[in-house]
């Protein structure tokens, strides 16, 4: 057995969403967010009921394999969502969004928590920066606050998606 020291980065963000959470928590699903996303597309998503809940799993394109999601948790009455990612022999990650009500629609708390598991999930740890976190949660929260908006995908072509 090989025990070793966390290399490890957590990093929280707060959007400003101009939805109720009750319109925006549908919007947190590997399905729902080809509608907000360009370009998002999982290769595959095991779920009951078609969309997120709890014990669903699905598979993105990653490098150097393909990432593993499973959600832990899916409160839609709380506004609660979280999952797991294991990237294979890069990082094992925690994704926690909890949204609030707000006068001007919903507040988004998202917490992304990566743990290397090996060299190039020590790269990835160290690039993982607060202004390049920011950058990712700005861009995230523009793409939904788009959708709420006007019911389409922003039409940008390019993303930040560091996760």
């Amino acid at each position: 057995m090989k025990i070793i020291p966390a290399k490890r980065v957590r990093r929280t963000y707060l959007q400003h969403l101009i939805g109720a959470p009750e319109a925006v928590f549908p919007l947190l699903c590997p399905v729902r967010e080809t509608d907000w996303i360009q370009g998002w597309d999982p290769l595959l998503v095991v779920s009951e009921s078609g969309v997120a809940e709890r014990d669903c799993a699905f598979v993105t394109a990653s490098l150097p394999s393909n990432a593993v999601w499973y959600v832990t948790r899916h409160e839609p009455g709380n506004g609660l969502v979280e999952m797991i990612k294991i990237t294979p022999g890069v990082t094992a990650c925690r994704l926690s969004i909890q949204l609030r009500a707000v006068a001007s629609g919903s507040e988004a708390e998202v917490t992304y928590c990566h743990t290397s598991l090996g060299p190039e999930g020590d790269e990835f740890v160290a690039a993982f920066t607060e202004d390049c976190y920011g950058k990712f949660m700005r861009d995230w929260e523009a793409r939904l606050n788009h959708y709420l908006g006007h019911g389409t995908a922003r039409p940008e072509a390019s993303q930040e998606t560091p996760s």
